[in-house]
């Protein structure tokens, strides 16, 4: 198997030489170079073209989130892993909108390290599990939006089970019969669902049942 060449960038020497050590006790990891900020990482990309930059955020000069964007743009078949000690939801979703392939905070463990390297460099993603939280909340929240937007949404659970019998091509009869309501009792629950859902006759209220999947062909 051939090796990953990883070209560290962190502004602080011992933290370099600390990562380094720890790489260098994985044989299927080469160590080829390392940067103290953006512009030297850019240059020694060119020149030593690594597969997986270990890339810090906070550094002068050029920081971690602007070198990320210059690397995605130059030089887009190298892997960006952010490493760093910052792991709150603005700079997650900042190093992700970079377009950094990966993200591990410092105190993971030096195999977790390892295994982040391996995934970014077959193109995978590597979140950490602060990370993954944040994109499953956001996702949950999008959906919740999503969901108090929909006109559906806001129907009754009778008014749905009434939408999708008459949907279905049932009387209003036979749907009172079958939810044990009055006739009267359906008819008011179509009259409030059509204006929820600006349905004026039976072929709209079918199209629309159709286009939601609440029935089938």
């Amino acid at each position: 198997m051939s090796t990953i060449k990883v070209l560290l960038v962190d502004d602080h020497t011992i933290v370099r030489e600390g990562i380094s050590t720890l790489l260098e006790l994985s044989p299927e990891i080469e160590v080829v170079g390392e940067a103290g900020n953006g512009y030297e990482a850019l240059e020694l990309i060119a020149e030593l073209k690594p597969e997986v930059v270990l890339m810090d955020l906070a550094m002068p000069l050029m920081g971690g989130l602007e070198a990320t964007r210059n690397i995605r743009q130059e030089f887009s078949e190298v892997k960006v892993l952010i490493l760093t000690q910052y792991e709150d939801k603005e700079h997650v979703f900042a190093i992700l909108g970079a377009g950094a392939h990966g993200f591990l905070n410092k105190s993971a463990a030096s195999s977790e390290l390892v295994s982040a390297i391996r995934s970014v460099r077959r193109g995978d993603s590597y979140l950490s599990p602060s990370a993954t939280k944040y994109l499953v909340e956001d996702y949950r929240l999008e959906v919740d939006i999503k969901r108090s937007q929909d006109p559906y949404e806001q129907l009754t659970g009778r008014e749905k089970e009434v939408l999708r019998l008459l949907a279905e091509g049932h009387t209003a009869r036979e749907v009172a019969k079958l939810l044990v309501i009055s006739p009267k009792t359906v008819d008011s629950h179509k009259t409030r669902f059509m204006a929820k859902l600006d349905l004026h006759n039976q072929t709209e209220l079918i199209k629309y049942a159709l286009r939601k999947k609440i029935i089938s062909m």
